[in-house]
């Protein structure tokens, strides 16, 4: 065999490696292009984004979680839970694909409902979905919370809550409204994103001439 067939081989070879689908330390498939504007997406604006800047976590860590199963809006929950029990994320993740509730989860490591209560403007009227977890906060003196027993569904909603009021700045009463209006936390992070960006690009557009003189 020539050097030249030899070389072209290698090369071939070379290609072909490289271009296997990456494999993490933790033994997962890690695909670069994902589907929510996250690592390799546009301008990196997606939830799996969102979710690491706010957990100061690598975004590879969140896309490989939600690789396993766990769904979008139970990213948040997996690092809330984890951190409060200080535990590693991979601990959290294996507890719930073994059929434990969020509730489960957190009361072994004694984490209690009064940790997911965030709370809200008096004036607010809270319906669904949160009424029904806020309805037990409401009803209970609060040294008797410990006694609450929240469905996964308002741990989701609750976590979530405090992600999207504090992360993107906002009022917990208007992350609520958007929620009650049916829309999911993928939806709600993009249009705030949008939203925001729409307004910087304005205030931007407003500034431009300033300081300059005018006949």
């Amino acid at each position: 065999m020539d050097m030249k067939r030899i070389f072209i081989l290698l090369i071939l070879w070379l290609l072909t490696a490289f271009f296997q689908p990456l494999k993490t330390e933790a033994g997962y498939d890690f695909n670069i292009s994902v589907s929510d504007e996250g690592i390799g997406g546009e301008s990196n604006s997606g939830f799996s984004f969102s979710v690491s800047n706010y957990y100061r976590v690598p975004e590879k860590e969140v896309i490989i979680i939600r690789e396993r199963g766990i769904d979008d809006e139970e990213l948040p929950v997996v690092f809330f839970i984890a951190r409060r029990a200080r535990v590693s994320p991979e601990v959290i993740i294996n507890l719930r694909l073994s059929g434990l509730s969020w509730m489960d989860i957190s009361l072994r490591y004694g984490i209690g409902p009064e940790v997911y209560y965030v709370p809200v403007e008096e004036t607010v009227i809270i319906g669904p979905p949160y009424g029904k977890a806020y309805g037990y906060y409401k009803k209970y003196p609060r040294h008797k919370w410990k006694d609450i027993r929240l469905g996964d569904d308002d741990i989701v909603n609750l976590v979530n809550l405090r992600f999207m009021s504090e992360y993107h700045g906002i009022p917990p009463s208007e992350v609520i409204k958007m929620r009650s209006d049916g829309k999911k936390f993928i939806v709600m992070d993009k249009e705030i994103k949008e939203k925001k960006k729409g307004k910087h690009k304005e205030e931007k557009h407003k500034g431009k001439g300033k300081g300059k003189w005018h006949d």
